[in-house]
């Protein structure tokens, strides 16, 4: 978006007196509506609700986006060491996504434009509710629905210091990944009475910790056509496209599932030299039952061979072979809504509120003021008043000038128009 440098004003505290004014140039969310730009219809809400509960389930269970700012994290299948990758990676894996996931309610999000970020739609939430990277909060103004995914893109008013480059390839199988996510410990060992004896298939999703954590793992395959694990539904061309990452014990010591929490985290594939976002946390398998009757339990898999799966009033038993049959995560996949995900970020709009920039000196650097409320209408910004000096400036795909200043209830309000 093109950013027009309009006028620069210094301020001071002890130079101003309250009322002063000085002229200045210038998995689908289950039973939660996800109120903003354009109502999300509920038509087939109840027919994707029971065919996703029928064979996945999606990474979100009754968790009110905007509630709490609980963390929680990845399943790994070397430890249940509670401190295992809560630091960035390193080596060959460092700025593999890491400082690039925000907080988005309960999940994650990733910005992927100076004002834009991305996350799974089922996750929900509303325009004026706030994403956080690093200690800095942005307000969302808008989003956008990928017509074809569980993908959505949120704007925000601000602009982001850095964001992710995109896997636009189409090469994603076989290929190392690094996931992000904010799911669940590792639980309590699941076992089934097997060829020898008790056997351990997996995990029980554990107590959620805050803590955010990353894994490793592979792309196994490409999913088409698969509504049981996408949330969002067949849309109107009849193709979908997941990646599927198994958790079959053969990924190392980060080999990682997710677990409830982890949807909107971002999965990253290497180009080059360079990490790039190629998927977004969607759905896991499950759930999983002993017996074929009950509610059953979620887990983290690497065998489901013995094991009933589907949901209550569903359960269908998967043959206990002496083959392994890992349990899976899916991610939706960036490379083929690649040019939806470039016609959003191409948008730019007239109407658009200005960004409030500032710099303790008239040379800048600038940087765009963390905490200010625009009221659009009146044509003022209210900001913190600063302890000493301080310039402002403001851009936008408009021109914007200030025109004028004043101190109000402890608080500093420029007029603009």
């Amino acid at each position: 978006m093109p950013c027009l440098m309009v006028y620069c004003c210094m301020l001071s505290r002890s130079a101003l007196k309250t009322g002063d004014l000085l002229p200045l140039e210038k998995c689908f969310r289950t039973g939660l509506p996800t109120p903003g730009k354009g109502e999300l219809p509920n038509s087939g809400a109840s027919r994707r609700r029971s065919v996703c509960q029928r064979v996945t389930t999606c990474l979100v269970f009754w968790v009110v986006l905007f509630s709490v700012r609980s963390t929680q994290a990845i399943i790994f299948y070397s430890t249940a060491d509670p401190e295992h990758n809560t630091t960035a990676p390193v080596g060959d894996l460092a700025q593999s996504g890491w400082e690039l996931q925000g907080l988005w309610g309960s999940f994650l999000g990733t910005p992927v434009a100076p004002q834009f970020f991305i996350t799974a739609r089922h996750v929900g939430g509303a325009v004026g509710n706030k994403f956080y990277l690093g200690p800095v909060e942005y307000t969302t103004v808008a989003y956008f629905d990928d017509p074809k995914s569980d993908l959505r893109i949120w704007k925000i008013r601000g602009r982001f210091p850095a964001f992710s480059p995109l896997y636009a390839r189409n090469d994603e199988v076989g290929k190392n990944l690094v996931v992000h996510g904010r799911g669940t410990q590792r639980g309590e060992e699941v076992t089934v009475a097997g060829f020898f004896g008790q056997e351990r298939k997996g995990w029980l999703w554990g107590t959620s910790d805050g803590r955010n954590r990353w894994g490793e793992n592979q792309v196994n395959v490409i999913t088409s056509n698969d509504p049981a694990h996408d949330p969002s539904g067949p849309d109107s061309s009849g193709v979908r496209s997941l990646l599927k990452i198994p958790f079959d014990a053969a990924g190392g010591p980060n080999e990682a599932h997710l677990s409830e929490g982890d949807s909107g985290g971002g999965l990253f594939i290497k180009d080059g030299t360079t990490w790039k976002l190629a998927g977004i946390n969607l759905a896991v398998d499950g759930p999983y039952n002993t017996v074929n009757i009950g509610v059953g339990f979620r887990a983290a898999l690497f065998d489901e061979g013995g094991l009933y799966k589907g949901g209550e009033g569903k359960w269908s038993q998967s043959p206990d072979i002496l083959r392994r049959v890992p349990g899976a995560f899916y991610a939706s996949r960036i490379s083929t809504s690649i040019d939806w995900i470039n016609s959003v970020l191409a948008q730019t709009s007239s109407d658009a509120p200005p960004i409030v920039e500032s710099s303790p000196v008239l040379s800048g650097p600038y940087t765009d003021e963390p905490r200010v409320s625009i009221d659009e209408t009146a044509q003022t910004i209210s900001l913190m008043t600063p302890n000493g000096s301080r310039f402002y400036r403001l851009s936008g795909p408009t021109g914007f000038r200030f025109t004028g200043i004043i101190i109000k209830d402890g608080q500093l309000v420029l007029t603009y128009e």
